[in-house]
């Protein structure tokens, strides 16, 4: 059981036709996306040419003009990766048009400026782990210890840097929880 955007998703390991089945989700994503208005060219849904290999798997959209974005790289394929965007967006779809969610909470959860994948690598940089990593705990652990040192009330905080510390963990953080 993974725990993404506050729902429990039971991951799936896919065993056989990989590059079918990463079709087939590519393909409810597309679909389930219809529902809100979004239409097959307003999606971006990369496919990987071996998706039974360790790779990050995402879906960009656009919709009220604004760029919509979700990527997970926590499963050891990229078949299974994508199986885990598709349920957070079913499930995060399903929400909006049930009205339990409302348009501008969608969009908060998932807006993302065009540049993001370097500003998570500079955040990584900063808080001085592998450009790779991706447990949570490891990243906020390194926060905590950056946060004490670089605090404005101590003699050696630097109130700039504890900014972007600040900034660094909560785009870190948006991208992996």
């Amino acid at each position: 059981m993974v725990r993404i955007k506050g729902h429990e998703i039971t991951p799936v390991i896919t065993r056989v036709a990989a590059t079918r089945k990463a079709q087939q989700f590519k393909n409810k994503i597309e679909t389930t996306l219809k529902r809100i208005g979004v239409t097959e060219y307003d999606t971006e849904i990369p496919l990987e040419t071996i998706s039974v290999k360790k790779a990050k798997a995402s879906a960009t959209w656009w919709l009220s003009g604004h760029r919509m974005h979700y990527s997970c790289n926590i499963q050891n394929s990229f078949v299974d990766n994508l199986y885990i965007v598709l349920k957070v967006i079913e499930l995060e779809v399903g929400l909006l048009v049930s009205e339990e969610k409302s348009i501008e909470e969608f969009t908060s959860a998932f807006r993302e400026e065009s540049d993001v994948d370097i500003e998570r690598k500079k955040a990584r940089e900063f808080l001085g782990v592998d450009e790779h990593e991706n447990d949570l705990e490891l990243i906020t652990k390194k926060y905590k210890i950056m946060a004490k040192e670089l605090h404005p009330d101590k003699p050696t905080g630097d109130t700039e840097k504890f900014k972007e510390l600040n900034n660094a963990h909560k785009i870190l953080k948006r991208e992996l929880s």
